[in-house]
């Protein structure tokens, strides 16, 4: 930022927003102000070791770390310079990457505005300061911001340039490449099990830089960008709001004359770039526009230069969450959080995090549908029931072979295992002929690429479900050495506890009273076994009455949503039993001794529940493919494993 102001000489004038330190009376770097409740920092270190640079490339939760306008901090030619901020947050980075913490920093990256006076003794000290780094081969980009240059990138040799310049990153595994000019450098960094691309773009970026770029882009076509600059999105926040308390925080930022062109040369057509950082401006902000594909761009201004102690060497920490489909950040200042906490003055004790919500927020993204206009979706192909079919199959139902989707089911499914456990229709009398359809909706990794409609619900009682034949051989098995049971479901959007809670995907029928089950927690009318969908927040429970206790040992899993496909397994290794979703073990899994499954002898029901003898409730949703083993499986020979 390039406010007006007596301290604030810049190498190029910029937007002038506001005051130095406007809010609060907060001192820059080089002006120590002391107050009552404590002295000035001194340099601290967190205690960490600063060892060994080593994130993990493959892990699907991995931090970019993000360092804004440095500039009070280095003023040479005024004889202020004061790294150790910088240092500490440096040392942050190190220590924080990899298997020693959960934040995985794989990178860093500058956004320009590295001194106050672009001069030579200012770059000599940050060149010292960013040795930190590579020491320990970290990898990070930097970037030139209008006080530490002045012109386009066709300016030719500054202290810039010859401190961090290409030159320095000779040595680095991510560095990719740099334009002519050598004020445009491109880093390629691995994440998540994939590479990723940031671009470190100079304050003003000429015709032959943009050009540079977008061949850049078009020569790795399947990477996803970060563009970093200085200067793009600015705050609309007003000046004299602190601490950001109004307006809108997910839109709060606008294009500056400069950002619009960029927008317009670089990042509207190409739809790689998802995320662009810059820094400049104050306060912090960001906003969404959609590129000429149609996709979002996140744009983000963070800058702390105007907050004690000249930003205090702040990291803002894009935390990438592939799991979760989730960008969360937070920003700290690494420096402060090293001091006591009983030492820090007053300004320091307030700046150690920031909690506002333009600096503590998170971002739902969609990745895989983000970037599937250049990293196309490969589906898993269908693996044929031969493939699937493990030893102690005891019956293999998948619906890939039925008719067509949006029809009827009238016939019956075969059981794949050979076992002769088939499965045949009963549709509840004046239930809709379309009640059970077949569908070519699935679950991702289904082996089969297909499934069943259930239209059923309790009030009234309607709907189809399937059961296997009196004289099925499933009907008499009790599992003494264990058992495996897996079934792919789907809840739709109009799911209703009151109507649909407590559906069964799979039970058998049989009251437990009438197998002989009477103890604590024994309902005598419910089913002997069933794998269901409770009222309650869509919680999968499986219940079931062992053949060594006369009372049902239960395992409760988290709420599913509703619209997307769940991998439901229950395993029983003849002593306990785990539910699993998604291959994950839930929370809830009771450590009682668990062996078997009680019998009747009757016949188990595909959609259908029953209580007190009569049927209960009919399924409504989507059930993918369902299998039965008569041992324990691991988690890898899972039908959704490889």
């Amino acid at each position: 930022m390039c406010p007006d102001h007596q301290r604030d000489t810049p190498v190029e004038s910029g937007h002038n927003r506001r005051s130095f330190l406007l809010t609060a009376g907060l001192a820059g770097a080089g002006a120590a102000t002391l107050g009552p409740l404590g002295a000035a920092p001194a340099s601290a270190h967190s205690g960490g070791n600063s060892g060994r640079w080593q994130p993990d490339p493959a892990g699907l939760q991995f931090t970019l770390a993000v360092m804004p306008d440095t500039q009070f901090l280095y003023w040479g030619s005024q004889n202020s310079i004061n790294s150790e901020p910088v240092i500490e947050s440096f040392r942050y980075v190190i220590d924080n990457s990899g298997d020693s913490s959960d934040d995985n920093i794989v990178f860093m990256a500058h956004l320009g505005d590295l001194t106050q006076d672009g001069d030579a003794s200012s770059f000599r000290e940050v060149g010292r300061a960013f040795e930190t780094l590579d020491s320990r081969g970290v990898a990070y980009s930097v970037l030139a911001g209008n006080h530490d240059v002045s012109g386009d990138d066709t300016r030719g040799s500054t202290p810039y340039l010859q401190t961090m310049g290409p030159q320095r990153f000779r040595r680095s595994k991510t560095f990719a490449g740099s334009d002519p000019s050598g004020y445009n450098t491109a880093h390629i960094f691995q994440a998540a099990g994939r590479d990723w691309l940031l671009l470190a773009m100079d304050w003003r970026t000429s015709a032959q830089g943009f050009a540079w770029a977008n061949q850049f882009i078009r020569d790795h076509p399947k990477l996803p960008v970060i563009l970093t600059a200085h200067d793009i999105v600015g705050s609309v926040y007003d000046d004299n709001v602190y601490p950001y308390e109004s307006g809108d925080p997910e839109n709060n930022a606008t294009f500056s004359e400069y950002g619009q062109q960029v927008w317009d040369e670089l990042i509207n057509d190409n739809d790689q770039i998802f995320l662009t950082l810059n820094g400049h401006f104050w306060p912090p902000g960001r906003t969404t526009r959609r590129n000429a594909a149609g996709h979002d761009v996140h744009l983000h201004i963070t800058n702390y230069q105007n907050r004690y102690f000249g930003g205090a060497g702040m990291l803002r920490l894009y935390h990438f969450d592939l799991v979760r489909n989730t960008i969360d950040v937070e920003t700290l200042s690494p420096w402060i959080l090293a001091q006591d906490p009983e030492k820090r003055n007053r300004l320091a004790a307030l700046e150690a995090r920031l909690t506002t919500p333009v600096d503590n927020f998170s971002m739902a993204i969609d990745f895989e549908e983000r970037f599937s206009g250049f990293i196309p979706v490969t589906t898993r192909p269908a693996r044929p029931a031969n493939k699937v079919l493990v030893p102690g199959t005891l019956a293999y139902w998948r619906f890939d072979g039925g008719g067509a989707a949006g029809t009827p089911v009238t016939e019956p499914v075969r059981d794949l295992s050979g076992r002769g456990n088939d499965l045949t229709l009963v549709t509840v009398p004046g239930s809709a002929a379309d009640a059970l359809t077949w569908s070519d909706d699935h679950h991702p990794d289904q082996p089969g690429h297909a499934s069943l409609r259930f239209a059923g619900g309790k009030n009234p009682l309607h709907g189809a479900y399937l059961t296997t034949g009196a004289r099925a051989p499933l009907n008499a098995e009790t599992f003494p050495r264990g058992y495996t049971i897996e079934a792919f479901v789907k809840m739709p959007l109009d799911w209703d506890a009151t109507n649909n809670g407590w559906m069964a995907a799979l039970s058998r029928w049989g009251e437990a009273g009438k197998a002989g089950k009477h103890d604590r927690n024994t309902d005598p009318r419910e089913p002997v076994m069933q794998l269901a969908i409770s009222n309650n927040g869509r919680e999968p429970q499986f219940n079931c009455y062992p053949l060594n206790q006369t009372y049902p040992t239960t395992n409760w899993g988290h709420g599913l949503v509703e619209d997307a496909w769940w991998h439901l397994a229950v395993v029983n290794d003849g002593r306990h039993t785990m539910l699993y979703v998604d291959g994950c073990p839930v929370v809830d899994n009771p450590s009682t001794n668990s062996n078997g499954i009680t019998t009747l002898g009757l016949p188990w029901m595909l959609g259908g529940r029953d209580y007190g003898g009569s049927l209960d409730q009919v399924f409504h949703g989507w059930i993918g493919d369902v299998r039965i083993v008569d041992r324990a499986l691991p988690v890898r020979d899972f039908l959704i494993g490889e």
